[in-house]
């Protein structure tokens, strides 16, 4: 038979391949061999289809995946906008573009009461500085305040002719409208005359809730004018700040760089307008630019430095921005030869339910004095808040350098004259910190409580040694006005046997406390429990008149103790401090003095009033 006709053909089928891309030749092929060969191909086609819809399963997971992916993006930014704090555009300024040319000029307000040499260092007047930024502003000025009490009474003004500045700064401040300037104000005084009539001049002005956020009050004060030009300093929008109060800042021009840091802080306060909480992160926007470990490498004044803007509280510092209390622990620990201080209050004491010692500024004093023999100036002011146990902090740290050599700790306190309406003018409201190396300047006193619950801003500039004109440098100034207070006769040293007495009354003279137990410093003095909240602050005449009546009849209280008793005890000292506590003297064989402090147990103290610096201002229950 011929089988050529049935050559690869089985059953009358060809199977050269079939679609599937090969053919078989079956010449001397036997039929189990190509039976064979067929179920081979049926297998790799059936692997072939099961791989392709495992393919295409895989493909459709991706998608959903991909899409829920999408979703849960969209749902975070729903949720962060709704948390997250964001800033604001920073007109095309960046890291890399800013200006780092910089000029820094020093501000002051030395009230016409108080005279200094003729030939002791002068700087340029606070308001002239402010009303300068004003004339240089081109399109927005950001403003943060603890205070606005611009407007002074017809009698306030009658007695200090300076306190029309306040009104005189208010007026410019309105005229920025006509100008076409955009004015941003973040505040968190909500009772103010001032913000209200600013506001109908087109100002757009956010509160900040800080007694909601962290039981403190928003103390930092600064300007941001044209993410170009910057002011730091103790100084408020106050009357009393451009007029009757010693206030010292810095002004920085064409520093864009640290502008736009400072520009951030503002945009963290002004997004946290209406909420009660603070948020778990903080937009990248909001990251500082520099920091202690990173500064800003800047010309300042034709000279090389760097500069950093820091912060508090711990709360309010998003990531990369270095705390004040970073700031001033740099500072204290870069220093070779000299620390000097001005501060209004120094009380290292925490409070909750019970005081607890803060140590985080005071230890770093004590290091600096005992380890590396570096000498310490602090300058306090001593007004009617003065805290009584600060003069015992005092002699400790100076405790430290009896029979010690190359140890020096020396302290003043800087007085404030009475005034004819009974009032204290003059305060000393500075707040900075200048070494052989570098300047601190902040907006917080150095008490525990500060750091911890209340907003502020600090500047750090440091400059190299070894500069051939350093009279041009910031620290070289900042530390010829510190020696010109230092050395001035409104201070008084702190003496063994003598505790000063810090009273718009008894402002001249110190208390005598017999000496038996006062060898070794001043005598302890026992506080109650202490405030709840801010310490109420004196406004108007009728504060004052009411003050002078109480203290008329503790004059008379202490007059009368002073009879009776100075044979066998010692007098109580009686001051602001308790006026409205109670004086009485406990087992005067033990020559101690007992104090029942009740000056600061006014919880509904109101924003504008806690707004005033004091060194015990905020003792409340919160433990950290």
């Amino acid at each position: 038979m011929d089988l050529r006709g049935t050559r690869g053909l089985v059953g009358g089928q060809d199977l050269r391949g079939q679609g599937l891309g090969f053919s078989i030749s079956t010449s001397a092929m036997p039929a189990s061999s190509l039976l064979t060969a067929g179920r081979q191909q049926d297998y790799s086609a059936s692997v072939w289809l099961r791989r392709r819809e495992k393919l295409e399963h895989s493909q459709q997971k991706c998608i959903v995946i991909f899409a829920l992916v999408c979703c849960f993006a969209v749902l975070v930014a729903l949720i962060f906008s709704a948390v997250d704090v964001w800033g604001e555009d920073e007109d095309g300024i960046t890291e890399e573009n800013c200006s780092k040319n910089c000029r820094a000029v020093l501000v002051e307000n030395i009230p016409d009461d108080i005279s200094f040499l003729d030939n002791a260092t002068s700087h340029l007047s606070l308001s002239a500085g402010l009303y300068g930024l004003l004339d240089n502003a081109i399109r927005a000025v950001e403003i943060v305040s603890p205070l606005w009490l611009l407007n002074s009474s017809d009698y306030e003004s009658s007695f200090q002719p300076a306190a029309r500045q306040g009104k005189a700064l208010l007026s410019r401040l309105q005229g920025l409208k006509a100008k076409g300037i955009q004015l941003k104000i973040s505040s968190g005084n909500i009772n103010s005359t001032e913000l209200n009539t600013l506001a109908k001049y087109n100002a757009e002005i956010h509160y900040v809730n800080m007694t909601a956020l962290t039981k403190g009050h928003l103390l930092s004060s600064f300007w941001v004018v044209d993410r170009r030009h910057i002011y730091i300093g103790s100084g408020s929008m106050d009357w009393r700040s451009l007029a009757t109060r010693k206030e010292l800042g810095v002004l920085m021009y064409n520093c864009s760089c640290l502008a736009l840091d400072l520009h951030r802080v503002f945009s963290l306060y002004w997004g946290l307008q209406y909420k009660d909480f603070i948020p778990s992160f903080w937009s990248k926007r909001l990251f500082a630019l520099f920091n202690r470990d990173e500064p800003l490498e800047l010309t300042l004044n034709s000279t090389k430095a760097q500069a950093y803007v820091s912060s508090s509280p711990d709360v309010f510092i998003p990531k990369d921005r270095s705390s004040d209390l970073e700031a001033i622990s740099r500072v204290i620990q870069e220093a070779r030869h000299f620390i000097y201080i001005s501060i209004i209050d120094y009380l290292p004491l925490l409070s909750s339910n019970a005081r607890r010692y803060w140590s985080r500024i005071d230890s770093l004093i004590r290091e600096a004095l005992i380890l590396r023999k570096v000498r310490v100036r602090l300058l306090i002011s001593c007004w009617e808040k003065t805290h009584p146990l600060t003069f015992n902090f005092i002699w400790s740290l100076r405790s430290l350098c009896m029979e010690q050599a190359n140890c020096s700790l020396e302290a003043k306190f800087f007085s404030p004259r009475v005034q004819r309406d009974g009032s204290l003018q003059g305060i000393n409201h500075n707040r900075f910190m200048v070494t052989d190396r570098a300047i601190y300047l902040g907006n917080l006193d150095w008490v525990g409580n500060e750091f911890a619950f209340n907003a502020g801003v600090g500047l750090v500039i440091s400059q190299p040694e070894g500069i051939e004109e350093r009279n041009s440098t910031v620290v070289e100034q900042l530390k010829a006005a510190f020696e010109r207070d230092w050395f001035s006769r409104y201070t008084r040293s702190l003496q063994a046997n003598k505790i000063p007495v810090c009273n718009k009354h008894h402002i001249n003279r110190l208390v005598p406390i017999k000496a038996s137990h006062m060898d070794n410093g001043p005598v302890p003095i026992k506080t109650g429990h202490h405030d709840n909240g801010p310490a109420p602050m004196r406004n108007s005449l009728k504060d004052d008149r009411q003050r002078a009546g109480k203290t008329r009849h503790h004059e008379d209280r202490f007059n009368k103790v002073s009879g009776q008793d100075m044979a066998s005890g010692p007098v109580p000292i009686v001051d602001s401090y308790q006026e409205e506590g109670q004086v009485k003297m406990s087992h005067l064989d033990n020559k101690q003095v007992q104090i029942n402090d009740n000056h600061h147990d006014n919880p509904t103290s109101s924003p504008s009033q806690s707004a005033e610096s004091s060194g015990s201002r905020e003792i409340l229950n919160v433990s950290l």
